[in-house]
């Protein structure tokens, strides 16, 4: 079971620091820090969603295989703790009336697929899909502690934590040979790729 690491050594404002050009600037208009709060939100309900149900798919995987019961279990576990994040932006979204992605529906399949697909090429190629996930996710929630950091400090301090359990999620990836996996560096390029796309497009529709 996977636990949770030490707080990054170099916090998220530090971090950005040389690249404030990921921090989005404030927009004109009336509304706009309401909307852009809303996107926020929206995009981190999407990509918990999909992290659940990679993980779900990766745990069914491997618990229908004999010998893989550790792993079924590691999945299980970091599931579970996704499973916390999404519940935490549900209740936002509802709180705040803002609606959720409509493209759930793709996240979901491509999600399933990514999870399942990646399991049955190997433990090694499902760590590296955490990875990669992983990386994706802890930079983008970074950016946000950073853009949030002032204007609504009690929201950067719970993506905080949130981003502390990707990392060990990511770590604990690496530590189980992710990056031994047939075809890494492919791999890895096409999920980074996909979410990083997912993202852009869930914080518009």
């Amino acid at each position: 079971m996977p636990a949770l690491r030490d707080p990054d050594p170099v916090p998220p404002v530090d971090r950005m620091a040389g690249d404030a050009r990921r921090i989005p600037l404030p927009r004109p208009g009336r509304g706009a820090s309401q909307r852009r709060r809303g996107e926020i939100l929206r995009v981190d309900h999407a990509g918990e969603y999909a992290a659940v149900h990679i993980y779900r798919a990766q745990q069914a995987v491997f618990e229908g295989r004999k010998g893989k019961e550790a792993i079924a279990a590691d999945m299980a576990e970091m599931g579970r703790q996704e499973q916390v994040h999404l519940d935490r932006f549900k209740a936002l979204l509802n709180a705040e009336r803002v609606r959720p992605t409509v493209m759930t529906p793709v996240w979901r399949l491509a999600a399933l697929t990514l999870g399942a697909g990646t399991a049955l090429l190997g433990e090694k190629a499902a760590h590296a899909c955490t990875e990669a996930v992983e990386a994706v996710i802890e930079e983008h929630y970074a950016d946000q502690i950073a853009e949030l950091r002032d204007q609504d400090p009690a929201l950067a301090a719970e993506l905080t934590v949130f981003r502390d359990e990707e990392l060990a999620h990511h770590d604990h990836a690496v530590e189980h040979g992710s990056r031994e996996a047939p075809g890494y560096a492919l791999l890895s390029a096409v999920i980074k790729a996909g979410c990083k796309l997912a993202i852009k497009v869930s914080e518009r529709v």
